[in-house]
């Protein structure tokens, strides 16, 4: 038995082109436990977002799914047609979306908005229960009572943030996808619904995954964390155990590149550029940029293997 309330392995999403297939996520292995608030973390275009999508199957062409199975209470998701996947979403898995201004309706009240996806995800409930519920959702995210009747122009970015958590939670999902829900806010705002979310996860005892490029905002929410480079996982552990003893030269580069308010040191950089997932080079995907690569490096792709106890690394130098 296990508590994972999702496994994911091997999974293959490929974006097809006429010049050939992106794989934009290429052999992906990760567990989320239950009650657990996993991070994933990478820079831009390492197939985060597209792992995303996958999880809460809304790719759409010329993106597919290759191949891989994605477990939720060890149900494959993968093998479901559109109807029971439809099931599944906003009732066990639901997801915030990286940019409420494009999320939300902007001639629809946030009522109306809220409102229509639980008739879709729950036709049981009546239109007063769901106008009860509405009132509680708002309470648990810290908005106005009023804010129901508002229209998205009306809200500040943090607000709008928060509506979108607040349809995340409205059927009492096991798990939520978060998409960078703080890219596109300010330091102080972002710290503002970071914390209204830890609020929510914990009162509900839900499952987290956060997604996003931002290693300090990451360790401040996350228990656990992967590390994905080139649409493939780099590493796995504890967050403490990761910014405290780094396996992967990525990882180790990417602490290095995050400033620190307590000591004065000269801020790292990652040379070269990030790989064409087109055309990806052989071996390891990371060997052109890594200063510790070996020739084993460019001929052999590393498997991502339990280096440590719940310590997971896809390098050779283990």
């Amino acid at each position: 038995m296990t508590d994972n309330i999702l496994e994911v392995e091997d999974l293959r999403v490929y974006y097809r082109t006429r010049q050939g297939h992106v794989k934009a996520v290429n052999g992906v292995s990760f567990g989320v436990r239950k009650g657990e608030v996993f991070g994933i973390v990478g820079e831009s275009g390492s197939g985060k977002t597209t792992v995303a999508k996958a999880l809460v199957r809304v790719v759409k062409p010329p993106c597919t799914i290759e191949g891989g199975k994605i477990k939720i209470n060890g149900r494959d998701t993968l093998s479901l047609s559109e109807d029971d996947m439809r099931r599944i979403r906003w009732n066990t898995l639901s997801l915030i979306p990286q940019g409420s201004m494009n999320s939300l309706n902007p001639v629809m009240r946030v009522e109306r908005q809220i409102a229509d996806g639980i008739h879709t995800h729950d036709r049981s409930m009546s239109n007063r229960a769901i106008r009860q519920r509405i009132g509680e959702l708002m309470g648990m995210v810290d908005l106005p009572s009023d804010t129901p009747r508002k229209f998205p122009h009306e809200l500040s970015g943090g607000m709008k943030q928060r509506v979108c958590i607040a349809m995340a939670v409205a059927l009492n999902p096991q798990l939520i996808i978060a998409d960078e829900f703080t890219s596109a806010l300010d330091v102080v705002v972002q710290r503002v619904v970071v914390q209204t979310l830890k609020k929510v996860i914990r009162g509900m005892d839900l499952s987290l995954i956060s997604i996003g490029h931002n290693m300090g905002l990451q360790a401040q929410l996350v228990d656990r964390m992967a590390i994905v480079y080139g649409g493939r996982i780099a590493e796995i552990g504890k967050v403490s155990q990761i910014y405290s003893e780094p396996l992967h030269p990525y990882t180790k580069l990417l602490i290095g590149s995050v400033p620190s308010i307590e000591t004065k040191r000269e801020l790292k950089t990652i040379g070269g550029f990030p790989p064409s997932l087109l055309d990806p080079p052989p071996g390891c995907i990371f060997h052109p940029r890594c200063p510790k690569a070996m020739d084993l490096c460019k001929k052999e792709t590393p498997e991502c293997r339990e280096i440590e106890p719940e310590r997971f690394a896809a390098c050779h130098l283990y």
